[in-house]
């Protein structure tokens, strides 16, 4: 069972003038992985779709999308697919990947259908591609790692990079994912936006009562999405986008847009929050 929603763009002026509802129903997505099926978010910024897979005891194929307008979503698309759950079973072109929990499987143009099984909780991004990169498993190991922050500062944490130049090659999308060591609990303090492109969070590996506060908005005009366990937001590009949890969370990052220099962003100086 294939389901998509669409997200329109909006600006900078108008979200500043919603309530939180409205500010969830424009940028928060939740309910992503229910056993059986395949449940998506189609994003006007960038084009970019997120969403979750959970096959369980059968398997879920991802084929035609009505809102790409084409015959299968990739045959205009990349896709970077990271499981959150259980081993489970990546099928594209005649090859089988095994993509254990934290692997992410890339998965180039025009690959054809993607076939998902196992009680993997599969998170789903695709971007708009304009040339076909090799479909290629990077495991953990694999990933490029970037340790920052300390405990001193409440956010010492690992960046592990996956869709990066470094380590694979894709044609616009970026993917990885920030994990953060007991007692620290801030992410991207100090804030920064790059405008050149979009970001979409999944905050995931939170315990049932715990919550991260998600902020966005413009560096003067901020809001805040209160998130639980595998919820998701999308960043527009002229939003900060942080967050302060109650507890020690990872979050997986992904960006569309303008290049793929991942130290593409513009600080934000703390005394110009507001």
């Amino acid at each position: 069972m294939l389901t998509v929603e669409t997200r329109y763009a909006i600006d900078p002026e108008t979200a500043k003038g919603l309530d939180t509802q409205g500010l969830r129903s424009h940028f928060h997505a939740d309910g992503l992985f229910v056993e059986g099926e395949i449940r998506l978010v189609y994003s006007h910024y960038d084009r970019l779709i997120l969403g979750g897979a959970a096959p369980g005891k059968g398997t879920l194929t991802l084929d035609h999308v009505p809102e790409c307008g084409t015959p299968s979503i990739l045959d205009r698309r990349e896709m970077g697919i990271l499981n959150i759950g259980e081993t489970g079973t990546v099928s594209v072109a005649g090859t089988d990947y095994t993509v254990n929990k934290g692997d992410v499987l890339y998965i180039g143009m025009g690959a054809g259908p993607v076939q998902l099984s196992g009680n993997a909780r599969f998170y789903v991004l695709s971007a708009p591609a304009h040339r076909t990169c090799p479909t290629k498993l990077i495991t953990v190991k694999d990933a490029r790692r970037v340790e920052l922050g300390s405990a001193e500062t409440s956010n010492e944490r690992v960046i592990l990079q996956f869709l990066h130049p470094e380590v694979a090659e894709s044609c616009q999308l970026l993917m990885g994912y920030t994990q953060f060591a007991p007692g620290s609990v801030w992410n991207t303090m100090p804030a920064h936006v790059h405008d050149r492109r979009m970001e979409a969070y999944l905050y995931f590996d939170l315990g049932p009562e715990q919550r991260v506060f998600h902020f966005m908005g413009k560096p003067e005009e901020t809001r805040h999405l209160v998130m639980k366990n595998e919820d998701a937001v999308i960043s527009p590009p002229w939003s900060i986008h942080c967050g302060a949890g109650t507890g020690a969370y990872t979050f997986c990052w992904a960006m569309a847009g303008d290049n793929v220099d991942f130290t593409d962003m513009d600080m934000v100086a703390m005394e110009d929050l507001r």
